[in-house]
């Protein structure tokens, strides 16, 4: 199916089993909020709404991100009805049930299209959150919540993911460099990861990506980076973080085939950041800096000083949990 935008087409592709129809690109709603960009309500809510404008149909958010109020702020007065994602960390059944009931309210939508148990780890973390998935498939047939399944970081966990009659959908990270791809206590390879997504698509199972620009480390590399997820078999959909109007327009223009070939982004202004709700403290990234601009903070967590970071993006790779991102 198409969808008219800018004098041209946009794509929609059936996500799995789910009936659901996703623009190929779909909008991670995490960057303008509080941890990352921090927009305002008006301007975060005005890229949102270009985007709904420009065709993408898919938005991606979470519990987590405190980011409901864009969504609802750009829905205000619209006809446009996408396609939203949220997610949960929380592991019990009364906890899941309220971020739902959260979502719908904060939201102001009856039925949340699909919620998900948020970044589980391996065993034993999804055995941990038996009471969150028994309350979402309970959801599910209530239908306040139309699909379930889990995002991930790791392999072995995707590849459970396809085994799981009632999982409609895996939203795994994956990128060309496999920045943050973990298998149970240790790295994972992308190669691996694209074997999981493909084997959830075998199953039936709806697939969108995290992570194409490995959290904006890879961004100086758009377009082998869009090219590599997007030629994925059995991806329907890659979540991309946009925080300005004209990030959209770029997307735009690759998705029609219009973009220059040698197109790269400015990145002069961004900053490295530490996502310290991800961070284990391991310090590898510490090691590897060459300018000695990461430390631990009193948290025993690993934080930039940007006075002196180089921007030189050598911590990125050595990062276990894909906690390093540019933005």
């Amino acid at each position: 199916m198409i969808c008219r935008y800018n004098g041209g087409f946009m794509r929609k592709n059936i996500l799995g089993s789910t009936g659901l129809e996703v623009t190929p690109v779909g909008f991670g709603v995490l960057t303008i909020g509080k941890t990352q960009l921090n927009s305002s309500l008006e301007d975060g809510s005005s890229v949102l709404r270009y985007a709904l404008e420009c065709g993408i149909n898919f938005l991606d958010t979470a519990q987590y991100y405190d980011t409901y109020p864009y969504i609802k702020h750009a829905l205000k007065g619209t006809n446009f009805d996408p396609v939203i994602v949220s997610k949960c960390l929380d592991p019990s059944y009364s906890q899941i049930k309220f971020a739902v009931e959260e979502a719908r309210r904060e939201m102001d939508r009856d039925v949340i299209d699909i919620f998900l148990l948020h970044e589980v780890r391996t065993s034993p973390d999804w055995e941990n959150r038996t009471g969150a998935w028994e309350y979402l498939q309970e959801a599910k047939l209530k239908g306040i919540v139309k699909a379930i399944g889990v995002s991930t970081h790791h392999v072995d966990v995707a590849e459970k993911a396809a085994e799981i009659p009632e999982l409609d959908v895996l939203f795994p990270l994956i990128n060309f460099k496999g920045l943050g791809i973990r298998k149970k206590n240790g790295a994972g390879s992308k190669e691996e990861m694209a074997s999981a997504i493909k084997k959830n698509a075998d199953c039936n199972k709806g697939v969108f990506t995290m992570k194409v620009f490995g959290g904006g480390n890879l961004t100086g590399h758009y377009l082998q980076a869009l090219d590599y997820v997007s030629s994925l078999p059995g991806v329907a959909s890659m979540m991309i973080g946009f925080g300005y109007h004209h990030e959209v327009d770029k997307i735009v223009e690759y998705l029609e085939g219009s973009i220059d070939g040698n197109y790269i982004p400015d990145i002069s202004k961004k900053k490295i950041h530490i996502d310290e709700g991800d961070c284990e403290g391991c310090g590898a990234c510490i090691g590897k800096c060459p300018n000695k601009a990461i430390r631990f903070n009193k948290k025993g967590s690993a934080e930039v000083n940007h006075d002196i970071c180089l921007t030189c993006g050598y911590c990125a790779p050595v990062c276990p949990v894909r906690a390093i991102i540019m933005f």
